[in-house]
């Protein structure tokens, strides 16, 4: 393998937003790694579409929440691109419905495993591959969610990993410099999810100040901007259309339709 072009490594770069961050790298010259859990039918499928602009491309294969499996797979990762990995982006979640009140240990803890502790453990062994720098030629991108900025009781555990990974953003971009940077995005409501109707879904789209739905390619043009973008460590961006600043007291896909329908043209 040719390893002379920069690299990134996408988690969860399969479907939906992963799949749109993969693209955008792959479009703007940079080969990609498209990690899966569960999808190697798609993951290679996004790895061809990759190719089929012009890059390399290759597809990796492990749950996150398995310290010794994501332990293996960055092992190989390095053997095979070294340093030409410059940038990783921590894109795929675990996301489940609890309350504070009844949440089960082993359901949080999952969450706090992927959300939490496998991007704890990139930044780690990203900054390990890269210990030799004189200065940042790598980054970590953290994908957030606009729920760090905008609370509600909703999705309990998942919000915790969520608001403690905002948190590790400045702590990771101080402990890792002068070797990585580190950034993150945070987006609105991208696509249908949990118990969501379609109807329901459109109403939620549009609930954020532009009251227009969030498109994806925006959100993965973001984080290739961060990883282009020299200048920029410890910074959580919003791409939500403002949604963060649209305060609710339930999770937007926990609103009833009646309460939404305002937001609609």
């Amino acid at each position: 393998m040719n390893n002379m072009s920069n690299w990134v490594w996408v988690s969860g770069g399969a479907h939906r937003l992963g799949r749109e961050i993969c693209l955008a790298f792959a479009r703007s010259g940079w080969s990609v790694v498209v990690h899966c859990h569960r999808s190697p039918t798609e993951a290679q499928a996004v790895a061809d579409q990759c190719r089929a602009l012009g890059v390399q491309a290759m597809t990796v294969q492990a749950d996150l929440g398995d310290a010794h499996q994501m332990k293996g797979m960055c092992e190989s990762l390095a053997a095979q691109l070294n340093t030409n990995l410059r940038c990783v982006v921590n894109n795929a979640s675990l996301f489940l419905p609890d309350q504070a009140s009844d949440f089960e240990d082993d359901q949080a803890l999952a969450q706090w495993q992927v959300n939490l502790m496998a991007p704890m453990r990139m930044g780690r062994w990203l900054a390990q591959l890269h210990a030799g720098a004189t200065s940042a030629q790598a980054s970590l991108i953290h994908i957030l969610d606009q729920k760090v900025f905008n609370l509600n009781p909703d999705y309990f555990s998942y919000t915790l990993s969520k608001l403690a990974l905002h948190q590790a953003v400045a702590l990771q971009a101080q402990a890792l410099a002068p070797v990585l940077r580190v950034n993150a995005v945070a987006p609105g409501l991208l696509y249908l999810s949990g118990p969501q109707t379609d109807e329901n879904f459109q109403a939620a789209g549009r609930v954020n100040l532009l009251r227009e739905p969030i498109n994806p390619e925006h959100v993965a043009q973001s984080v290739l901007f961060l990883a282009q973008n020299p200048g920029i460590t410890g910074a959580s961006l919003p791409v939500d259309h403002g949604q963060h600043l649209v305060p609710m007291a339930r999770d937007v896909m926990n609103v009833p339709l009646e309460n939404l329908k305002h937001f609609m043209p």
